[in-house]
């Protein structure tokens, strides 16, 4: 699609990406008069809900939760079909919202930006391209998405395999926006990954493959998704009034329609919790995460009465107890990493063409043109399906070469953990924002929701600076150091510290063979992150130098 910028090789303002926080900032940038160039790799609008259109790829978050265009007005007549919509559902969402916004036209598609360098002299990015073009521009946004970046395993032997083979993220699609029907039947498939794809992805496939395998090294605690059919009369009655719900998801921590109650579990007796774990686990979506007890992720012993709930449940739904066993997690605390929601999940392993491969007591040694290898033999597969997930938060960032102030490079102020400033600006790279990226309120929380509140923060302090006369935006380091500071003793604070594996802490080994673990994500909770920022804005932007 022709674009009214895209000729242009100075702007106000670059964004990068088309997911539905790139998509809100360059509508917003626009509204305000700045000339804006945004940059997809995708042929359209989507982000993620574009990219991955694997078998089963739906929400996990309520429909009528994450859809922010519909809650600021952008979008208000739309309706949801289910509670938790599916992919094509949500990809024909964002394409609407992309119309209502008239953001296209700001947009090139099919473009990967490749590297960003910071020019002292001009006070300006300059952004290079890989169809060879750059493009210069004040102020720099990055709206990558926090899962964005394929992971594939690092197993010998992957170009070997004879058979078809799929990454969930870049499933083939066809012209329904759907992803491409991969007829599994009378075929021997392979999916490789238990996280909370393929947990999507194992039912649909278990359906019709003559024999499926499920190579899983360690098994995340899953509950039920509980999703079933809207019409505009249960959606007006589990949300009600827009206005009055957004002020509820904007006072959760997390912005979902979910909030921990006051008690502690010791507070409750044995049968008292049980009763409120059961409500909890019949209720659809996080409810069994994000709501019940209030140190449910601080207290060892409270987190523990859950655990053992949840693998009594897994125990009841797998017929075999040797494999149910192996699907009870033994190294992490419950919601210590992201809770996979399931739809017949565990049931799936009570099938007979189901197996699961336990590959932490017999390890992959190498994909072979036939199959996969374990220790314990060869498992000959027609299709393989790689649920590895992602170089998660920071990946993304990664993969391009951005350079500040000198030509610091990114990649290596952040090799041993993200240093932000409120998770949107990092010291030494000056007007570069960092949407839902590491250490913000964005990340770990309903990003329909917190991606678009944060979307208009910055876009207001963007506003601040050119009535007053300023271009120049870069965090003063030492609230830099107690931003990040305060972001990892928090994160110290809770369960999630002990855990590895989950996609939002970065694990490390030093020389000396000790293991440091960094968050990548806030976890303070959402309203007191979006307080802070107030407080920042209403103080003159404190701890910004700003020129």
């Amino acid at each position: 699609m022709a674009s009214e910028t895209s000729a242009a090789t100075n702007v106000d303002a670059v964004v990068i990406g088309a997911g539905i926080t790139g998509m809100y900032q360059t509508y917003l940038l626009r509204k305000m008069g700045l000339l804006v160039q945004s940059f997809e790799a995708a042929p359209d609008v989507g982000g993620t809900w574009f990219w991955n259109r694997y078998p089963g790829c739906r929400l996990d978050t309520e429909s009528y939760a994450y859809g922010y265009f519909s809650l600021a007005g952008i979008a208000p007549d739309w309706q949801w079909s289910e509670r938790f919509a599916g992919q094509p559902e949500l990809l024909r969402y964002a394409r609407y919202a992309a119309d209502k916004m008239e953001i296209r036209s700001s947009y090139r598609f099919n473009t990967k930006v490749v590297s960003a360098h910071y020019d002292e002299s001009a006070n300006q990015w300059r952004v290079a391209l890989d169809d060879g073009t750059s493009v210069t521009s004040r102020f720099l946004i990055s709206a990558v998405g926090p899962l964005s970046a394929t992971r594939m395993p690092n197993i010998p032997g992957l170009d070997s395999f004879k058979g078809e083979s799929f990454h969930s993220s870049r499933w083939p699609r066809d012209d329904s926006d759907g992803p491409k029907s991969v007829d599994f039947s009378g075929k021997r498939v392979g999916v490789i990954g238990t996280g909370a794809t393929g947990v999507q992805i194992i039912p649909v496939v278990a359906k019709t493959a003559e024999q499926l395998y499920v190579f899983q090294r360690t098994p995340n605690w899953c509950t039920p998704l509980g999703n079933h059919e809207l019409n505009p009369e249960l959606t007006a009655e589990l949300r009600g009034d827009p206005k009055t719900f957004m002020e509820l998801l904007k006072s959760t921590p997390t912005a979902f329609p979910h909030a921990r109650g006051l008690k502690k579990a010791k507070e409750d007796d044995v049968e008292q919790r049980n009763a409120l774990f059961e409500s909890l686990y019949s209720m659809p979506g996080y409810a069994i995460w994000l709501s019940g007890y209030r140190d449910v992720l601080t207290n060892k012993t409270s987190n523990q009465y859950l655990a053992d709930f949840i693998a009594q449940k897994i125990r009841q739904r797998v017929h075999d107890p040797v494999v149910a066993e192996k699907l009870v997690p033994k190294n992490h605390a419950f919601g210590t990493r992201r809770v996979p929601m399931e739809t017949n999940y565990y049931e799936v392993y009570n099938q007979a063409n189901v197996h699961l491969v336990d590959i932490a007591e017999s390890p992959i040694e190498c994909v072979t043109p036939k199959g996969i290898r374990t220790e314990d033999g060869e498992i000959e597969l027609d299709v393989i399906v790689f649920a590895t997930g992602f170089d998660a938060v920071t990946g993304s960032f990664d993969r391009i070469d951005i350079r500040g102030k000198g030509g610091v490079s990114l990649r290596e102020t952040w090799a041993d953990g993200p240093v932000t400033y409120l998770g949107l600006q990092v010291t030494e790279f000056p007007n570069f924002y960092t949407l839902v990226g590491p250490h913000n309120g964005a990340a770990f929380c309903n990003i329909g929701v917190c991606g678009g509140l944060q979307v208009e923060w910055v876009t207001q302090m963007i506003g601040w600076m050119r009535k007053n006369d300023k271009t120049y935006a870069e965090p003063i380091e030492s609230y830099q150091e107690k931003w990040t500071t305060r972001v990892y003793e928090d994160y110290a604070k809770t369960l999630l510290a002990d855990t590895d594996g989950a996609w939002w802490v970065k694990t490390t080994e030093q020389p000396d063979g000790t293991v440091r673990r960094r968050a990548l994500v806030y976890i303070g909770g959402a309203p007191e992150y979006r307080k802070f920022c107030e407080d920042v804005a209403l103080a003159g932007y404190e701890g910004f130098d700003l020129r």
